[in-house]
C-alpha cells in the first residue's frame, strides 16, 4: 500500500509516520525507483503489537520548548541553553507565521537524558556550557544535521549515494570546487535521498530544510569536503558517472537493511544483507523537516587537519611509506582547496 495509506492504518500523522520510518519502526519498499510502499504484513505486524496505537504513537511523539522545559522540570529558557549547548538534539522543525525554524524534540528522548544527566538540570551549569553560551554558540541546527546525515549514510553502501547524501551538505560554489565535473555533479544531484512522502511542503520549508542541511562552520565543511573526496575516490574506482551516450554500468550495492524483492523490489530486513540490482538505488529519507534519531550526546566537534605542529620531534617520527609520484600529487589535502578530475574508466 502507499505510504500515505499505511500512515492511516497505523493511526499516525504524516510527520510521525515519517519519524517512525526513520527510526526503523516502519520498514518501506522502493519498486524499480518508484514511491516507496509498504506491505500490508508490515501493518498487520505493527497493529498486532501490545499497546496499538498509544505505544507506537508514544515512540515518535515530539515535543517543543514549552512541553519539552516542562517534562524536564526546567524553565524554557534553560531547555534553551541546553538545546544550543549541545546537549539535545532536535529529531524535526518546522516553520512559524514568521518563517522561524521551531524545533521539536523526541519526548522519549528527553527523558532518557533526564534520567542520563540529571547534574545539567539544577543548580549551576557547568564551565563549559557556560563557556559555549557566551561565545553565541548554536548546536541545533548542527547536531540535527550530523545525526541526520549519519542515518542516511547507514541506509546505503553504494559509494555514488553516500557521495550524493554529503554533496548535500555543501554550497553550490563548494560543491564545484570538490566535483569539478559538471556530469557527476548532475548525477549527484540526481541520486539524492528524497522524502518518504515527496518533495512535498511550501518552497519557504524546501527551502529552510536546504540551508539547514548546509554545513555552516569551517570545521564542519571542511570535514564534509573531505568525507565527500573520499566518497568519490571510492565511487570513481566502482565506476564513472554516466555520461551521455554511455550505457549504464550495473552493480550498485544496497545499504544494510535492504533485499532485493521481485521485480527490483528493495525490502527491509532486520539483518543487513547488502545485494547487487541492475538499477540505481533510490533512498528514500523522512519528510523534509524531519531529521535521524537523536543522540544522547552533542555532536562531536571536528579539528582540522593541521599540516605541522611546533612541539612535535620530527626525528622521532616513523618514517612514511613510499607513495609514488601520481598518488602523492592526488593526496588528500592537497585536494581540499581545490578537486582535481581523476581518471575515468570507459563503461563496459
Amino acid at each position: 500500500m502507499a505510504v500515505g495509506t499505511a500512515a492511516r492504518e497505523l493511526q499516525l500523522k504524516r510527520g510521525e509516520f515519517a519519524i517512525a520510518v526513520h527510526m526503523g519502526l516502519v520498514r518501506v519498499l522502493v519498486q524499480g525507483g518508484g514511491r516507496p510502499r509498504v506491505r500490508k504484513e508490515e501493518v498487520d505486524r505493527l497493529r498486532s503489537q501490545d499497546g496499538f496505537p498509544e505505544a507506537l504513537r508514544e515512540r515518535v511523539h515530539t515535543v517543543g520548548t514549552a512541553e519539552g522545559a516542562r517534562l524536564l522540570g526546567i524553565s524554557p529558557d534553560r531547555f534553551t541553553k541546553l538545546a544550543r549547548a549541545g546537549c539535545l538534539t532536535p529529531i524535526t522543525f518546522y516553520l512559524n507565521r514568521y518563517r522561524a525554524v521551531v524545533w521539536l524534540y523526541l519526548a522519549q528522548e528527553l527523558v532518557e537524558f533526564a534520567a542520563r544527566q540529571s547534574q545539567l538540570l539544577v543548580g549551576k551549569s557547568p564551565a563549559w556550557v557556560r563557556s559555549r553560551l557566551e561565545g553565541g554558540a548554536d548546536f541545533r541546527a548542527r547536531n540535527w544535521r550530523s545525526r541526520r546525515i549519519e542515518r542516511l549514510l547507514s541506509f546505503m553502501e553504494d559509494p555514488w549515494a553516500r557521495a550524493a547524501v554529503l554533496a548535500g551538505t555543501l554550497d553550490p560554489v563548494q560543491l564545484a570546487e570538490v566535483v569539478d565535473d559538471l556530469y557527476e555533479r548532475a548525477y549527484l544531484a540526481r541520486i539524492r535521498p528524497e522524502p518518504v512522502f515527496g518533495p512535498t511542503g511550501s518552497p519557504s520549508a524546501r527551502e529552510a530544510m536546504g540551508r539547514l542541511m548546509q554545513a555552516d562552520e569551517p570545521d564542519e565543511m571542511l570535514w564534509r569536503r573531505v568525507g565527500l573526496i573520499m566518497e568519490l575516490d571510492n565511487a570513481r574506482e566502482a565506476r564513472p558517472a554516466p555520461r551521455p551516450g554511455d550505457e549504464w554500468c550495473p552493480g550498485i550495492e544496497l545499504g544494510p537493511g535492504f533485499e532485493r524483492g521481485q521485480e527490483s523490489e528493495l525490502v527491509p530486513v532486520t539483518e543487513p544483507e547488502p545485494a547487487s540490482v541492475s538499477e540505481p538505488v533510490q533512498v528514500f529519507s523522512p519528510d523534509p523537516a524531519f531529521g535521524p534519531v537523536p543522540a544522547s550526546e552533542p555532536a562531536p566537534t571536528f579539528v582540522p587537519v593541521r599540516d605541522s605542529d611546533p612541539d612535535r620531534d620530527p626525528a622521532t617520527d616513523p618514517a612514511p611509506a613510499p607513495t609514488s609520484a601520481p598518488e602523492a600529487a592526488l593526496g588528500l589535502l592537497a585536494r581540499i582547496g581545490l578537486r582535481r578530475r581523476a581518471s575515468r574508466r570507459p563503461c563496459r
